[in-house]
């Protein structure tokens, strides 16, 4: 018989079942936290993120420390495998006391099956072992990086190739930090009561490094968040705030962002615009169009007009001879591990393959939307070449009437690669991982 969980395992149960939901079918974080956290206190909705976070990041390092203690890993259910990954997790990188770890997973264990013994078991073993001291595969240093910083091979080994092992361990580590939080405000006002408010509750702020609007953080409790989005502050990585500037809109121009939700973007670009002029948000999927809608009108902004549309046939209504263009392609994500743990186990060469004929095929499509003499944007949240910089070189070499051109202000310089393509990294610059390029239609 199963026994009823107690209030601390029932916490448990819901961290487990969110990571079986994250890594077996696969459902995205977000979309899993917003059907659990409206019945769950601040605090517990801080240890189901912390758990369920934390396994993500460090999942195959957990797993290599279990393995001498399992027989036949693919016979383990996924209840008791990602139980027993909790528990690793809160024994490593938590230092909770081994007996609260262990009572836990046991407890757990009894409310979903008869393998309590077998957890109870597993867990001791490894307590009584030096498994943290087991030596890494050295001589191999894709199996060896992959394994400590829980990034799939097939990753490591392209980032070997592109960075040598020392910079690609260093991408992978920087991948498993828990990223700063950076705000955007553009209006000198607003500053100023965003500032003032961050004095007030004794929270550090710093202007970014690279983007004018930013204000890093060293900490935000998430009780504020709703005061700080009140004064105008929208929360938007300092990468992705590069992007809009690089547009560099002007007011009264004639703007189209080609894939517009959540509406980070979309917002800055009407912001730098001083809410004057057309800017047409076009968005395929309509379940994104409410947070959208919701962000647009936080800000007070009125001259975006939402389309729901796809941008690779996009409404005939919509018009063409934009200024400016911004496509911000749908991609592998692979720039914002940090944030999004999950999606270094989602992608293989074979989806970025698929992700470069999908981009390609909105750069040609959106491009056809472009004034002579306009400005288009193309920018992705991907380290990977095949998302950047070659779809650029494809496109270019398909569209003689385009031509790459450099940014216009000076705090991009430090961020461009060559040929006027731009890339951050979070290890090089403590930024999401983002390529952007900015093309004239000639």
């Amino acid at each position: 018989m199963l026994k009823k969980p107690n209030p601390m395992s029932s916490i448990r149960l819901i961290a487990i079942n969110a990571l079986i939901k994250i890594l077996t079918r696969p459902a995205k974080p977000k979309d899993v936290f917003d059907d659990i956290f409206d019945e769950l206190e601040v605090r517990d909705r801080a240890f189901v993120m912390e758990l369920v976070y934390g396994v993500l990041r460090h999942a195959i390092y957990i797993d290599w420390l279990l393995e001498p203690f399992i027989k036949t890993p693919a016979k383990v259910a996924p209840f008791t495998r990602n139980n027993l990954r909790a528990a690793i997790y809160q024994l490593v990188f938590m230092r909770v006391p081994d007996w609260a770890a262990v009572n836990e997973a046991v407890e757990a264990e009894k409310t979903n099956s008869q393998k309590a013994s077998f957890v109870n078991a597993v867990l001791r073993s490894f307590l009584r072992s030096t498994a943290q001291e087991r030596p890494l595969p050295e001589k191999d240093p894709v199996k060896s990086i992959s394994i400590k910083t829980s990034h799939p091979e097939w990753l490591i080994k392209r980032w070997i190739e592109r960075f040598g092992a020392d910079e690609a361990a260093a991408l992978a580590e920087a991948n498993n930090h828990v990223p700063p939080i950076v705000l955007r405000v553009v209006d000198a006002a607003n500053k100023e009561r965003v500032l003032k408010l961050l004095e007030e509750k004794d929270i550090k702020a710093q202007q970014a490094k690279y983007s004018p609007d930013g204000i890093a953080l060293n900490t935000c409790p998430p009780d504020i968040y709703s005061e700080l989005l009140s004064t105008g502050a929208f929360i938007q990585d300092e990468a992705s705030q590069l992007v809009a500037h690089l547009l560099n809109p002007l007011p009264g121009e004639r703007v189209l962002d080609a894939c517009a939700a959540p509406g980070g973007k979309v917002t800055h670009i009407a912001e730098l615009m001083k809410d004057n002029g057309e800017v047409i948000a076009i968005e395929s999927d309509s379940r994104r169009i409410p947070q959208l809608k919701e962000n647009i009108k936080r800000l007070f902004l009125k001259s975006v007009k939402i389309v729901n549309a796809d941008a690779s046939a996009p409404d005939k209504n919509i018009g063409g001879d934009f200024d400016r263009i911004l496509l911000d392609a749908p991609c592998s994500s692979l720039g914002v591990i940090r944030r999004n743990p999950d999606v270094k186990y989602r992608h293989s060469v074979k989806s970025l393959a698929a992700f470069h004929e999908k981009q390609h095929a909105l750069l040609r499509s959106v491009s056809a939307m472009l004034r002579k003499g306009g400005t288009l944007v193309y920018s992705v949240c991907s380290t990977e070449p095949e998302e950047g910089e070659k779809v650029i070189e494809r496109f270019l070499h398909n569209h003689p009437d385009f031509s790459i051109i450099k940014a216009d202000q000076p705090f991009f310089n430090a961020l461009e690669t060559g040929s006027a393509h731009y890339r951050t990294y979070p290890h090089r610059h403590g930024l999401d991982g983002f390529f952007a390029a900015r093309l004239k239609r000639n």
